[in-house]
């Protein structure tokens, strides 16, 4: 399901021809209406959602405060909807915003989509945060192994030669060891 059926869905779900009407206004809205939803008082949550979404994907900065908070959000399905269009946005905030919550040890449920986010971004924030990230995660029995392996996917990928240290650490844990193995294997090889 994509992010405009789920919000189609959300919204025909929360008052059936109100919540129907209310979504295609939006889907059909110039992007100063988007934005006037984006502070506008009494729209639900999936109204605020699709207006910042539809703003992000078409380059228009506003949505990034509204696109942040969506990234943080419990659910996530937000959280995925809001890292697609912070990855079209192209705002010079975003990356280290997404550092900021992939690094956080209070939100460590939540990390998944800024982590994916940050590689997807490849900013110089990028592999700093995920080491950062993966080095608290490889404590034992710790509850995070997808974000762990999340960040494990995202240094291959970044192929920085910082992460040596932490990949070398991750091959030790038996859910992130052939991961971990296959993102040493793409760094480029140490000196010496």
């Amino acid at each position: 399901m994509t992010a405009l059926e789920r919000l189609r869905a959300e919204a025909a779900e929360s008052d059936q021809s109100a919540g129907a009407a209310e979504y295609e206004r939006l889907a059909a809205a110039p992007p100063d209406e988007l934005a006037e939803a984006l502070t506008a008082g009494g729209l639900p949550l999936w109204a605020r959602e699709l207006a910042a979404y539809r703003l992000g994907l078409a380059g228009d900065r506003r949505a990034f405060e509204a696109l942040v908070l969506l990234l943080n959000h419990r659910d996530p399905p937000r959280c995925t909807t809001a890292a697609e269009a912070l990855a079209v946005l192209g705002d010079p905030r975003t990356a280290r915003a997404a550092a900021a919550l992939a690094t956080n040890p209070l939100r460590t449920a939540y990390a998944l989509q800024p982590v994916r986010l940050l590689t997807a971004l490849r900013a110089p924030e990028s592999a700093p945060a995920l080491i950062a990230t993966l080095t608290r995660l490889l404590s034992p029995h710790d509850p995070y192994w997808r974000i762990a392996l999340a960040c494990v996917e995202g240094l291959g990928t970044l192929a920085d030669p910082r992460a040596r240290e932490v990949l070398l650490r991750a091959q030790s844990h038996p859910r992130l060891a052939v991961t971990a193995t296959g993102a040493l294997r793409a760094l480029p090889p140490s000196p010496g």
